[in-house]
């Protein structure tokens, strides 16, 4: 097995068709196949051999596409780097996965240089863009130019077989649980999903995928094999912003893409998004974080077509469940279905999945429960890079761990109610965090919002949101409070209002509730005759 081999079939299959479109480029799958080969050839010829690491710091682009491809066909464990991590980050994975080479955009030469200072074993450098300037830094390092490795010079041997359980990727967690672990994938863990993917979702030569969401994060780069496998168009979108989304979508006619909740709400709310066609569209899914079922309604009437939620996790490849509706619940009212479909889904085709008390058992299928998640299959990861005790901590009995907490229907749809780790405890009371956002959401004037626990003397945790307002609107936290009472029990309800301009993200685009807590407990440390942050001039603690 490897995964070079979905791209082969496709240059067969598909040589004239468009594999790729970024920007004013585009390649045929003859092209894209002779182009990832000759990528092969230059890896090879820097000593890249079966089992070395290679890493990427890159924007979406086709060379993000090509690098992916050329690893897997030399046998070689590729990983890539969320770009907006900083120098200390990025040398800290480039040190743990040992990388030999880095395929980096020009446009990070600064953040690499600094950095090289802490990833020794690092000895080629290939440049998306051009050269940067010869610093002292790179000068024990060869370097070279990804123009000049596309310049035919000679072919190299492939692997004509890899065990399926070789390591084909390294994706490093996003650190907001701790130091980042390496989350092995195998050549069989994406194959297999690929394949999935392929049968939940019809996905065909017609389809046109946009690379919207980051490719160095799950949530976006399992397309880059499915959509292969099938002789699809891969649309490149470098980053993500709202309008150029929007656009991307109209001007490629995209048929499917995967989208971060947070973008979602963006583009929802942008003020253009009612001047364009989405008439392509067949798919919009969601995935990488829950989603509140106001934010689904908004999709669903902004782009006309179908909704899918996902759910999964670096660790399973990454799908876990899709909100797709099984025959009979096509047949419900169109708001039992927005029902359904604002749920986290049923089980992918890939894998069991189950819903555990503490002690193992399995919760009742009444959506009133709560459990874990567990789950096992073929598409789960196998482990952690170079971390033993990690890694088996992080199984139990052969089920992974997930860490999330949900209820399930007695349809088999599970509904995520929160992560462990972020569950309020007020009183001796449970609060799920998505329970209290999903009500922020309804309000006309809320862009974003998050909910998350507090310390408290008295209950352990008491309940605060943080808001960022839609442009042109006011709001105090007391007429937030008020809108909460219309919906929530006393004990679910915020006793603290926190207006900001922005929410903090991880790399991958997500509402960071750790850095939430780390960023008001500084706050509060700072402030030496008020308990609370005050953002805006904005506070309360009333009893509710």
């Amino acid at each position: 097995m490897n995964l070079y081999q979905m791209l082969r079939r496709a240059a067969v299959l598909f040589p004239n068709s468009i594999a790729a479109v970024d920007g004013q480029r585009s390649f045929t799958y003859r092209e894209l196949e002779s182009r990832v080969r000759q990528l092969a050839f230059h890896l090879s010829s820097c000593g890249v051999a079966p089992g070395a690491r290679v890493a990427v710091l890159d924007v979406n682009s086709i060379e993000y596409l090509e690098s992916y491809f050329a690893a897997a066909a030399l046998g070689v464990i590729l990983c890539p780097l969320n770009f907006r991590l900083s120098p200390p980050e990025l040398a800290a994975i480039l040190a743990d996965c040992e990388a030999q080479l880095l395929i980096a955009n020009v446009e990070f030469a600064p953040a690499v240089a600094a950095a090289l200072h802490g990833a020794n074993t690092v000895s080629h450098l290939l440049w998306i863009g051009g050269l940067p300037p010869t610093t002292a830094d790179n000068s024990c390092r060869s370097e070279a130019s990804y123009q000049q490795a596309m310049e035919p010079c000679g072919v190299v041997e492939f692997p004509s077989s890899i065990p399926h359980n070789t390591v084909a990727q390294l994706y490093y967690t996003s650190g907001t649980t701790g130091r980042p672990k390496g989350v092995m994938l195998t050549h069989g863990n994406v194959y297999l999903h690929a394949i999935g993917a392929v049968a939940e979702l019809g996905l065909c030569q017609s389809d046109r995928w946009g690379h919207i969401a980051p490719m160095f994060h799950l949530a976006d780069a399992w397309a880059t094999f499915a959509i292969t496998m099938v002789g699809g168009c891969h649309v490149i979108v470098p980053k993500f912003q709202a309008e150029g989304a929007l656009a991307a979508i109209e001007e490629h006619r995209i048929t499917i893409t995967n989208l971060i909740p947070t973008m979602l709400n963006l583009m929802v709310k942008h003020p253009d998004v009612g001047r364009r066609s989405y008439a392509s569209l067949r798919y919009i899914l969601s995935g990488g974080a829950p989603i509140a079922p106001e934010v689904v309604r908004q999709i669903i009437s902004t782009f006309g077509c179908d909704y899918v939620q996902t759910y999964g996790m670096t660790e399973t490849s990454p799908y876990l469940t899709l909100s797709l509706l099984k025959n009979h619940l096509t047949t419900l009212p169109q708001e039992e279905q927005l029902r359904y479909k604002s749920k986290t889904g049923r089980a992918f085709i890939t894998v069991e999945l189950k819903v555990v008390r503490d002690d193992g058992t399995e919760v009742k299928n009444n959506e009133q429960e709560v459990g874990e998640i567990l789950v096992r299959g073929g598409t789960i990861t196998p482990g952690y890079w170079n971390r033993p005790a990690e890694t088996e901590a992080a199984f139990q009995d052969g089920w992974l761990k997930t860490g999330d907490l949900a209820v399930i229907d007695e349809e088999g749809y599970v509904t995520i109610v929160d992560r462990k780790k972020d569950m309020i405890i007020t009183g001796g009371e449970n609060v799920y965090s998505t329970e209290v956002e999903n009500v922020l959401y309804q309000h006309p004037a809320i862009l974003e919002a998050a909910a998350f626990g507090i310390p408290d003397d008295v209950f352990w945790e008491t309940v605060a949101a943080a808001i960022v307002l839609r442009e042109l609107q006011e709001i105090s936290s007391e007429q937030v409070i008020s809108f909460c009472r219309e919906y929530l029990s006393g004990f679910k309800i915020p006793r603290q209002i926190f207006f900001l301009e922005t929410l903090p993200r991880t790399g991958t685009g997500k509402i960071s509730k750790k850095m939430l807590r780390e960023s008001l407990a500084a706050s509060q440390q700072a402030s030496t005759n008020q308990p609370f942050l005050i953002t805006n001039n904005q506070t309360t603690n009333e009893p509710v």
